[in-house]
């Protein structure tokens, strides 16, 4: 990933029709570390929407290298066949892999081994077949609908368009939530166009992945921030924390319940988030088509311009 540049200041805005406003300790994506103060008010204007803006004064401007967050205004180019990365944000799952506390692990045995296979087939040709046990809730892993509601779509009836190639709207939250204030809130997420999007939740919380600091005080997505989602037509929503839920609030789910009923998938113990710029990268998450069935682990990956 080629160096990112965010601009960090003070400001006041004054409107040609009256009024204004100003903020303090404001943090804005650059396309290059090169612009001059104009070129940052000008995007600074775009990422807040403004009209009718007669002057703009930058204080403390500071120009950081620092990954960007998905401020409007800067655009990511689009990836070719030539320059396209491939990150994995997949956990990989073993016997005895513990993704939930709680739930079983998985195993893995052997149902034909490569040495009793040379008896059924030529000379120097052999085959390994194995059989694992599972829950679904392993490893990385998505949940359909069905997941929470008898009559929602199983994995089999699942759209693979709302699972392959989605534009990726990823919010890098390690900075943006703390011990106190765990819940990711709508109010978070607001600031983008997300129809039709995966929206990916990058909290930073997968270095716990394994150990027993994963299980408490883990980052989760609040039922207002839920709902958004669903109204702005979010098409899946991943995490990579223990849950998309706070799960140690009580049996209720309010998460899942929204977006599930609203028809947005949910990926969960993602990993590898920090590695994807902001926007501009492509998601898939594709389980196996299950009838019956509600969650079942995924290769997740994202593509993006190598350039980023």
């Amino acid at each position: 990933m080629t160096a990112e540049y965010r601009a960090h200041f003070d400001f006041d805005i004054s409107f040609a029709n009256g009024g204004g406003i100003s903020g303090e300790g404001f943090r804005i994506d650059l396309p290059s570390a090169d612009l001059n103060r104009d070129a940052i008010g000008t995007l600074l204007v775009r990422h807040l929407g403004l009209a009718l803006v007669s002057d703009i004064e930058l204080r403390a401007l500071r120009i950081v290298e620092e990954q960007h967050r998905g401020s409007r205004g800067v655009t990511a180019p689009a990836a070719t066949e030539q320059d396209e990365r491939v990150v994995d944000l997949s956990h990989a799952i073993e016997a005895g892999l513990v993704t939930y506390p709680g739930l079983p692990a998985p195993t893995i045995t052997p149902y034909l081994t490569r040495e009793d296979s040379r008896a059924r087939y030529a000379s120097g040709t052999e085959f390994a077949m194995d059989v694992i046990t599972m829950i679904g809730n392993t490893g990385t892993y998505l949940d359909s609908p069905f997941h929470r509601y008898a009559d929602g779509d199983d994995l089999s009836a699942l759209d693979l368009r709302t699972l392959v190639g989605l534009p990726a709207e990823v919010f890098h939250l390690r900075d943006a939530w703390s011990s106190q204030r765990r819940g990711i809130s709508a109010a978070t997420l607001a600031d983008r166009d997300l129809r039709g999007s995966a929206v990916l939740l990058d909290t930073g919380w997968d270095r716990h992945f394994c150990t027993p600091d994963y299980a408490t005080g883990a980052p989760y997505l609040t039922a207002d921030a839920a709902r958004l989602l669903v109204d702005a037509g979010v098409r899946l929503v991943g995490i990579d924390s223990l849950n998309i839920d706070d799960t140690e609030g009580g049996g209720a789910r309010p998460a899942h319940s929204i977006l599930l009923a609203g028809g947005v998938h949910v990926v969960e113990h993602l990993t590898r988030l920090d590695a994807l710029p902001a926007r501009g990268a492509r998601f898939t998450a594709a389980p196996p088509a299950v009838r019956g069935f509600g969650t079942f682990p995924v290769r997740a990956f994202a593509t993006f311009a190598a350039h980023h």
